[in-house]
């Protein structure tokens, strides 16, 4: 039975509007709003004479492609309405521009999952004064769509009269005028083939009772080829960005040389293709009785088995794929039945010659399969026929990431995945006050310290001590408590009351509030009510006597989930995601990252097989954003060859992406055994260094810093390109604007309270993803993560140290340049700075504009020799190679240590922490001064090319300009009212933190 059709519509709730620009010369506005959405518009009343207008109107907007609902644009736009002004009946047409608002379909959340959300009113043109936001609640939702609503015209309203005056963008509408309600009204949207839309496999293939009359086949047909479909360019029709819909394979789609659009990237062409014979054995019918029958496949070297199909019947079921590698081809394919529960009896089979097999070239549909049956040359007892379908393919084939690969026997452990982090939130509870406790009596001269303690599943956090009041029962905390949750929010957050007056702490009472009902903040200006929760009392002794019974007092808490910042899980100098947790806080798109592994060479034998030799099974982890992808394991190989691509959006590209390779050995445990596997290496890819549309390949070394030293365990081997049809001045701006989310600037947390935050986030993940199957255990999660980013190294500690001196060599080096022109050594140098020195001298308002042009001739010379593609770690930089041994055994080393006697135990616990934190800072004051130098290295083209640019205009403005007017100008705008303020971060500062330092390429 089919589902009934639906239709997708999008909901705008407009709320209300804060701080808009005055505009009817008596210090105030009339402003109504104009809604725009894929040609349909809508508008609200006209609110007389308010700067702070309320709406509160819903409107409705009818999706007429859900699929590419994320590419279109939502345009809400504010006007002040003239006829409501002074002087209504001179007024012009045209209405006055309030400031408008652009929202993009990856925005849109779906009901229930909505909130309200204030956007920042932008302008129209450079000269506009507009300030201001706006209130909005979007949201969309699926309804079943009524046949009899196409047969019938919709009813029509006229707009309301304040709707007369329209924007000057905007025909204005008469009394007739009449909303795009129905979906006829619509204009038809063209099909996009979607890269999931293929047809059905034979798992999904009708019953067999509808398939009894299919012809048995002596043998297997080439298949023809007879439609070719064409791959549909998904192109925004408003900002001229490009997406693509890939499926959650590893691959799909041809593999293609180039591509003849720039800004439409080739279909997974950064890998090269890899033959391998597919099987698909579906069941089998008429075979004499047996109790577990399974399937044989050889071909050449290539032995592989099904899984035994536990039925009593004669017509049993497997349903399984394989895929065999066709690197040493042979001719001949042999497939027999067997049933395991009578000694390997044989039951028949089929032989093929595959010179005559079919090549299938996805978007091709899957082969049917067919009825073959079954031999047994001169055994009489052989009877019965086996349904499958043969035929040839590459890693593309859609088939292939679940088949049973012959470079990986073990099936449960070595295909590959894609796995997605969960949604993380952070958790606010405010703990401002309890009453109606009963406390018991204190000591005389003794005070009473209350304490507050939250335990959500293995995180915990206490207030400081109480206030109290002077009702003695009565007692007051105000203070915040943070924690790291995700989603499913299944868990309970737990509320102790306890007294720690006395030695021993005696809980008095506790709560239980279900983290599934709390309310969800995206935004510093909502704020939550807080709420009285009842406590359970417990006895004066501490142990639960009739818990849930007696009524212990209640308790004050504000607790709500905070969307509006960013749940960091990565060390931020690596971090590759910015995005908050509301996803109607999310900035567009600005292109993808596409990643083909290609393989690895030269690794070390990471265990030993029973005759002695060593052997690999080596799989690869790439993490970008909340996306992790895995390869499948390459059994017994010291150079895989993976030759798998993976996709991401990119919606900032100063993140970085993190490729580890590890050796499998989860595959080997048995009985519940957990065996983690051991890293073998590790880089990391910053995406700014990248130029849009170009394809970098090249191998990286991996290094493993052991116990012994710094080890090479060999190479990878990959091709990454960061796709963007952006414009250059669009990705640009992008550096101008904040990395973390609003919340972070607005409501800053602390450096202890967030790597605490951090710990428990990698906590959720860890546990998240060794839910999945195959699972990804903590020890891959953690080193993906740099969990111990943290941790003393006195290795790491030098390091800083180094880069901090190679920061400051220009210091060095300009003195030595002044010693060698006070000494002569190069006259011409020398009579030339003479000059240029009387001329500053003579005219120093030439000063500033020769010093940015020479910044300008600095960068457009170190172009020559800017870096030819993506760096990997960096060894020397990491100071790895001349650590010593007890260096790295204190590395290596856990807190507390256990090397000596209790004092210096102490103090080495004391000092290595304190020299984490010198290590820390070390390490953000050479990150600075790396930036610093990022402005002309080049390591970043696009912030390089701003720089350098802006250089350019400054020289000419400020040759053009008397220095006088540019000082008094800069002077005037440092000690500028605090109104005239923006609590944000300036561009100037956005820009240099997202430069790029070397923070990323240490080990």
């Amino acid at each position: 039975m089919t589902s009934p059709p639906t239709v997708r519509k999008l909901v705008v709730e407009v709320i209300d509007a804060r701080d808009l620009v005055p505009k009817d010369g008596q210090g105030t506005s009339s402003p109504y709003v104009v809604i725009e959405f894929a040609g349909q518009r809508k508008r609200t009343h006209t609110r007389a004479r308010d700067l702070n207008p309320q709406w509160n109107e819903r409107h409705e907007f009818i999706v007429s492609d859900p699929s590419s609902m994320e590419l279109e644009e939502l345009n809400v736009e504010v006007y002040n309405d003239k006829r409501l002004g002074p002087a209504a009946s001179a007024a012009p047409r045209k209405n006055n521009f309030l400031g408008r608002v652009r929202i993009y379909g990856s925005q849109f959340a779906r009901r229930g999952e909505e909130g309200l959300i204030y956007f920042p009113l932008e302008k129209r043109g450079l000269l506009s004064w507009i300030h201001g936001e706006i209130g909005l609640k979007i949201y969309y939702f699926d309804e079943e769509k009524n046949p009899d609503d196409a047969k019938k015209p919709e009813s029509v309203s006229p707009l309301p009269p304040s709707s007369a005056p329209e924007p000057p963008e905007i025909p204005a509408p008469t009394e007739a005028a009449v909303e795009p309600q129905s979906p006829l009204a619509i204009p038809v949207a063209i099909p996009v083939i979607n890269a999931e839309e293929i047809p059905p496999t034979a798992d999904q293939a009708p019953p067999p009772s509808a398939r009894e009359d299919i012809p048995l086949m002596p043998d297997v047909k080439k298949a023809q080829n007879s439609v070719s479909f064409d791959r549909v360019r998904m192109t925004s029709r408003r900002n001229g960005t490009s997406e693509y819909a890939h499926s959650p394979r590893v691959i799909t789609g041809q593999f293609m040389s180039s591509s003849t659009d720039p800004l439409v990237p080739s279909v997974y062409d950064l890998v090269e293709p890899m033959q391998y014979l597919f099987i698909r054995i579906v069941r089998a019918r008429g075979l004499r009785k047996c109790e577990s029958p399974y399937v044989k496949i050889r071909s050449g070297s290539h032995s592989m088995r099904s899984k035994s199909a536990r039925d009593a019947s004669c017509n049993p079921e497997w349903n399984q794929v394989f895929a065999l590698n066709q690197s040493k081809p042979d001719p001949t394919l042999e497939i027999s039945v067997w049933d395991g529960s009578s000694g390997e009896a044989f039951l028949g089979g089929v032989c093929f010659d595959l010179s005559d097999v079919p090549v299938r070239d996805p978007p091709d549909g899957p082969l049917a399969p067919q009825w073959y049956h079954l031999e047994g040359g001169e055994d009489r007892h052989v009877t019965g026929d086996i349904m499958l379908s043969v035929w040839l393919g590459t890693q593309a084939d859609d088939a292939f990431p679940e088949s049973c690969n012959s470079d990986a026997p073990y099936i449960t452990y070595t295909r590959s995945k894609v796995y997605q982090s969960p949604k993380l939130w952070y958790l606010r509870a405010s703990v401002i006050e309890a009453q109606d406790l009963r406390v018991p009596s204190p000591s005389l001269g003794s005070p009473v310290n209350l304490y507050v303690k939250i335990q959500l599943g293995f995180q915990s956090a206490r207030t400081r001590r109480s206030i109290s009041n002077c009702n003695a029962s009565t007692f007051s905390w105000l203070e915040d408590l943070m924690f790291v949750v995700s989603e499913p929010l299944g868990d309970q957050l737990i509320v102790l009351v306890e007294d720690r007056s006395a030695k021993d702490p005696i809980l008095l009472a506790h709560a239980a509030v279900p983290v599934a009902s709390l309310d969800q903040r995206f935004d510093e200006r909502q704020l939550v009510p807080p709420k009285w929760f009842s406590l359970d009392n417990i006895g004066s002794n501490g142990q639960e006597h009739g818990l849930g019974v007696a009524y212990g007092g209640r308790i004050q808490l504000r607790l709500c989930l905070e969307g509006g910042y960013h749940v960091l899980d990565e060390a931020a100098h690596v971090c590759s995601d910015f995005r908050p947790t509301a996803k109607q806080l999310w900035r567009p798109v600005v292109g993808s990252l596409e990643l083909g592994i290609l393989g690895a060479r030269g690794l070390q034998p990471m265990k030993t097989k029973s005759n002695g030799k060593g052997s690999t099974d080596a799989y690869c982890i790439a993490k970008y954003g909340k996306k992790w992808t895995r390869t499948r394991t390459i059994t017994d190989s010291f150079d895989p060859r993976w030759n798998e691509q993976y996709t991401w959006k990119v919606y900032d590209p100063c993140t970085v992406l993190t490729i580890a390779v590890f050796d499998n050995w989860r595959m080997f445990a048995e009985g519940g055994e957990d065996r983690p596997d051991y890293r073998i290496g590790k880089i990391r890819i910053r995406v700014s260094t990248l130029e849009s549309n170009r394809i970098y390949t090249q191998s990286y070394p991996l290094l493993v810093l052991l116990r012994s030293g710094l080890k090479k365990m060999g190479e990878i081997r990959i091709a990454v390109r960061f796709a963007s049809s952006a414009l250059l001045p669009d990705t640009c701006a992008l550096y101008a604007t904040p990395m973390l989310p609003r919340m972070h600037y607005l409501r800053p947390l602390g450096v202890a309270q967030q790597e605490a935050l951090r710990g428990a986030a990698i906590r959720i993940v860890a546990a998240w993803l060794a839910r999945a199957e195959p699972p990804l255990g903590p020890e891959v999660v953690r080193y993906m993560l740099d969990a111990d980013s943290h941790s003393w190294s006195l290795r790491r500690s030098k390091a800083n140290w180094f880069r901090i001196l190679g920061v400051i060599a220009w210091v060095v080096g300009l003195a030595q340049w002044l010693d060698d022109l006070r000494r002569w050594r190069n006259p011409m140098t020398t009579v030339l700075v003479h000059i240029l020195y009387l001329v500053l001298v003579w005219y120093p308002e030439l000063a500033a504009p020769t010093a940015t042009l020479y910044l300008f001739l600095i960068g457009a010379w170190y172009y020559r020799f800017r870096p030819r593609g993506p760096t990997g770690m960096d060894a020397r930089l990491s100071q790895a190679e001349g650590a010593e041994v007890d260096e790295l055994d204190e590395e290596f080393d856990g807190v507390p240590t256990g090397k000596a006697a209790e004092v210096v135990k102490l103090r080495y616990d004391r000092l290595r922490t304190l020299a984490a934190r010198v290590q820390s800072v070390m390490g953000d004051l050479a990150a600075q001064g790396e930036r610093v130098q990022a402005l002309v290295s080049w390591r970043d083209p696009r912030a390089t090319r701003v720089f350098i640019v802006m250089c350019l205009v400054m020289s000419l403005v400020l040759y053009m300009v008397p220095l006088k007017m540019v000082m008094v100008a800069l002077g005037f705008y440092f000690l500028r009212h605090p109104m005239f303020r923006d609590p944000m971060p300036p561009a100037a500062l956005n820009f240099f933190r997202r430069l790029p330092s070397l923070s990323d390429r240490l080990l």
